[in-house]
């Protein structure tokens, strides 16, 4: 029976250990820069990893600005909450708008994507950027956030946290379910000596 258990957590931790693409979402506003200001604006960012492919998809979206257009905006790595650090990937073509979209998929393997501070800062190369990036992505300790004339430091930033897949929640389930059917029949003859 305790093998029942295990296979069922063994199951649902494979399902997250294994995944090619891993989403990672932001709220963004100003209460969360460093220091903390008293932004309106908000917004909202969704980075898809893809493992096999090397690709990062960043879509976000941004409104009220009141800081002027926003004239950067980046991914930053790696630090807690609360705490500064450096710009791992720039926006290119980033709108300058107070509020707005953008979209853009980034090649994890040129050493274009990256800020060339961020490569030399972590280990010199492409490959160690990247594992640094997806080191800090894993550990909860990169952000995005929008910079612009009034707040050049950042307006709105929010720190990128995993969000699971649909696929992930279904797997959980069923492992859960499968737990609980396990527990069901093991108390099954408990129940039938006290009705007895």
């Amino acid at each position: 029976m305790r093998i029942t258990a295990l296979l069922c957590g063994s199951l649902f931790l494979a399902c997250l250990g294994h995944a090619s693409i891993i989403t990672y979402t932001a709220t963004m506003n100003g209460l969360q820069e460093t220091p903390p200001n008293v932004s309106t604006g908000t917004g909202f960012a969704t980075v898809t990893l893809d493992t096999v492919a090397q690709t990062l998809a960043v879509n976000e979206s941004f409104t009220g600005l009141i800081g002027g257009p926003g004239s950067a905006a980046h991914i930053h790595c790696c630090a807690d909450p609360g705490t500064p650090a450096g710009v791992a990937i720039p926006f290119p073509g980033f709108p300058a708008a107070t509020s707005g979209t953008y979209s853009m998929t980034f090649d994890l393997t040129l050493s274009g994507t990256y800020l060339g501070t961020f490569v030399s800062g972590n280990g010199g190369t492409t490959a160690s950027a990247e594992a640094a990036l997806l080191s800090g992505l894993s550990a909860g300790k990169a952000y995005v956030n929008i910079h612009d004339q009034s707040f050049p430091s950042g307006e709105i930033r929010g720190q990128l946290a995993v969000t699971p897949e649909p696929s992930t929640w279904l797997m959980a389930g069923l492992a859960l379910m499968m737990a609980g059917v396990w527990r069901g029949k093991r108390m099954l003859p408990a129940r039938a000596a006290v009705r007895a």
